[in-house]
């Protein structure tokens, strides 16, 4: 946890980590592999992690995806804290990557362009002007190979080999990323990529949470605190400016607890909401605390840490009603929101931002921990006191 992490944040995750036990269900720790369909011509498995503390994660091979996780509340009761869809139908319609493995570059380039050892490079633009989490088919719409790894914890490695040329990035890259059960209340996702030429990495998880259950309403009680100072200033289109802006005195603050709902309007955008970079204090490439949620009728709590310098705060304002998800769900704007650990958006066009470029002959790795607890009594207020 880093050095700068201010001591009111800290003492008020500290109040997001009170976990209960009671009622948590016990066995043993297993991974279980079943069929989930076809994609493409190739069959398409479902890994189900089970830990022996009841914690579930169901992780499909199509786009490295997590369609499930199902964690306890307070009176013990397990129940699904991720959007998605219950078969695989729902993820090869267009759907907004609910639980995928973004990549090569998740977030968005401006007009699909970057220049690269002296190259200029041009992407499909597939989100209004701009390039959008690996393009057309990027990391989440392809089968990746998968194995379980040996060992006391229930973990999954999942790979793909995404070659020279694909979606117009160079070099051969070689992705895997790693799902792990750890101490029975974190949920690991472990990255490595390499590759045989200079080429852009942003790899990360999309995954849209609601700590309330999805049948249960929308994310805009969610409490959310972030550790940073900072965020990345956008235009109309979402790309950023360049500029790093105190998020003091904005819509941005979310130094203290704060709902989500509170100053939602006050952000605008069309359509309203977050979708915005925010800068982690402390030193890239070191696993930092990013930030806590909490949802106050379930008690359920999730605090995020990662190795990656920002992330992106997205509060599900593209959801419009017209997806039916788990559950018979009607999945509306505001319904889940994500906490996308990055690279900075745009980041091979700003000099000033930490530069997202892999070199060929060496290895990327980030980790990000989702780690969940529950309140046992009482909520912690929105606001900033």
């Amino acid at each position: 946890m880093s050095p700068r992490t201010p001591a009111r944040l800290l003492a008020t995750i500290a109040l997001f980590a009170l976990t209960a036990a009671v009622g948590r269900p016990a066995g043993a720790s297993k991974v279980e592999k079943l069929p989930f369909g076809q994609a493409g011509g190739k069959a398409v498995d479902l890994y189900v992690l089970t830990d022996s503390g009841g914690m579930v994660a169901k992780v499909m091979t199509y786009g490295a995806t997590l369609t499930e996780l199902d964690t306890p509340d307070r009176s013990g009761d397990l129940g699904d804290v991720v959007l998605g869809f219950p078969t695989l139908d729902g993820y090869l319609a267009k759907e907004p990557y609910f639980g995928a493995t973004v990549g090569r570059v998740g977030n968005r380039i401006a007009r699909g362009r970057f220049t690269l050892d002296g190259h200029t490079y041009q992407l499909a633009t597939n989100d209004g002007p701009n390039h959008l989490h690996g393009g057309l088919k990027g990391f989440d719409k392809v089968v990746w190979d998968a194995e379980v790894v040996p060992g006391p914890a229930p973990s999954v490695r999942f790979t793909y080999l995404s070659p020279d040329g694909e979606e117009g990035y160079p070099g051969n890259c070689r992705v895997s990323v790693v799902y792990t059960i750890a101490n029975s209340d974190e949920l690991r996702l472990d990255y490595t990529v390499t590759t045989d030429r200079d080429t852009p990495v942003n790899v990360t998880n999309h995954s849209y949470f609601n700590l309330g259950g999805a049948e249960k309403g929308g994310i805009l009680g969610h409490v959310v605190a972030l550790n940073a100072d900072r965020y990345t200033v956008v235009d109309a289109t979402l790309i950023p400016t360049g500029e790093l802006r105190p998020v003091k005195g904005t819509p941005m603050d979310f130094r203290l607890p704060t709902a989500i709902g509170e100053h939602i309007k006050e952000v605008g955008g069309n359509p309203v909401g977050y979708d915005h970079n925010f800068v982690v204090n402390g030193p890239a490439g070191q696993l930092n605390l990013v930030g806590s949620v909490f949802e106050p009728n379930s008690g359920r709590a999730m605090e995020v840490s990662s190795t990656e310098p920002g992330v992106q705060f997205y509060s599900g304002n593209f959801l419009d009603g017209t997806i039916t998800g788990k559950r018979g769900v009607t999945y509306r704007q505001y319904w889940g929101l994500a906490l996308e650990t990055q690279h900075f958006p745009d980041a091979m066009n700003h000099d000033n931002f930490l530069s997202d470029v892999l070199k060929a002959g060496t290895t990327y790795r980030s980790t990000t921990i989702y780690r969940f607890s529950v309140r046992p009594t009482g909520q912690i207020a929105g606001g900033k006191n």
